[in-house]
């Protein structure tokens, strides 16, 4: 939960998911679901401070040498971690080599008085290539972040074990990320776990009854995704490239989130 200090300092640390991606677009600005929670934060603090150091692409290990230092630095009182899909998604793939970057975050973060909050990874909510080692790649890492998350006691959000966190409405065309929706869930969902005023549960209320799409429907959906999303991912993985390369942090510094 969150502590009681002098001024609330929030530092989002992460990849794309917590940059904010499909949560806007790249010609207005990505908002996503920690802008939203500083947001939540300003509510009823107006004196809350925030900084998302996060960069699309980045894999745990990058996330820990890169942003946390910088973290530590802007003495947060509030620091988010989400990190381990861009390493799901590597063929060296380890979950415990992973969470091992993650504990090493959550230690450093803790040792310098800060609430923490991470977050497991729900189910996947549509077909991809490869889901059955995917799948089961993340339960595996999502086994390991609730191990560490206890160790270190890090409030916790264990969005495998919400049903609602894998309906496809709150996921984008990309299927990797979440939307609008899905970004609003999830800072109502932190915000709840941080115990912040005026936060419930409702954020885990399911949405009503999903009508089955026709096999066309999803046959179209499939070759429009894999043409928009899966070709260009596949053709970075063969040149060694990601999303991320020349990327900065959208928000560097710690600025007031009422402007």
């Amino acid at each position: 939960m969150v502590k009681e200090k002098d001024q609330l300092r929030y530092v989002a640390l992460g990849d794309s998911q917590t940059e904010g991606l499909n949560d806007g677009d790249e010609e207005t600005g990505f908002r996503g679901w920690a802008d939203r929670l500083a947001e939540h934060m300003a509510e009823s603090d107006d004196g809350v401070v925030y900084a998302n150091l996060a960069v699309r692409g980045r894999k745990a290990a990058q996330v820990r040498a890169e942003q946390l230092p910088a973290a530590l630095a802007m003495r947060p009182t509030v620091v988010s971690v989400a990190a381990g899909v861009n390493d799901i998604l590597r063929p060296n793939f380890d979950a415990r080599t992973v969470a091992g970057e993650l504990g090493t975050m959550f230690a450093a973060l803790q040792s310098a008085d800060c609430t923490v909050i991470t977050m497991t990874f729900p189910r996947l909510a549509h077909p991809v290539p490869g889901r059955s080692v995917i799948a089961r790649r993340m339960t595996d890492l999502n086994t390991e972040i609730r191990r560490a998350a206890e160790e270190f006691g890090v409030v916790l959000i264990d969005l495998e074990r919400h049903d609602v966190a894998s309906d496809p409405r709150l996921w984008s065309w990309d299927r990797l990320h979440l939307n609008e929706t899905g970004h609003a869930r999830l800072a109502a969902a932190a915000a709840y776990a941080l115990g912040l005023p005026g936060a419930t549960d409702a954020w885990n209320r399911p949405l009503a009854p999903l009508p089955r799409p026709q096999r066309v429907q999803r046959v179209r959906a499939d070759l429009t995704w894999a043409g928009m999303f899966l070709a260009p991912w596949l053709t970075r993985r063969i040149r060694g490239r990601s999303s991320g390369d020349s990327r900065t942090a959208k928000r560097p510094e710690l600025t007031s989130v009422l402007g």
